[in-house]
C-alpha cells in the first residue's frame, strides 16, 4: 500500500484515519469499526463494500 495515499484515504463513514492491515489487505477504521477491501491495489472505500470489525479487532493496535 503507498504511504502517500494511506496519509490521505479515511473513512468515508467517519471521517477517521485508516490504518492497512497488510495480513487482510484490508483498510481498518476502528472509528467506525469497518474494513475496507483493496482489490487489484485499489481501496475499495464503500461502506456497502466493507465488513464490520469484530470487538477484539476493534481493540487490536
Amino acid at each position: 500500500m503507498d504511504k502517500n495515499l494511506l496519509d490521505i484515504l479515511v473513512c468515508p463513514v467517519s471521517k477517521a484515519p485508516v490504518e492497512w492491515n497488510k495480513e487482510t489487505n484490508e483498510l481498518i477504521c476502528r472509528s467506525s469499526g469497518l474494513a475496507y477491501p483493496i482489490r487489484d491495489d485499489i481501496p475499495v472505500m464503500l461502506e456497502t463494500e466493507a465488513r464490520t470489525l469484530t470487538a477484539e479487532e476493534r481493540l487490536e493496535k
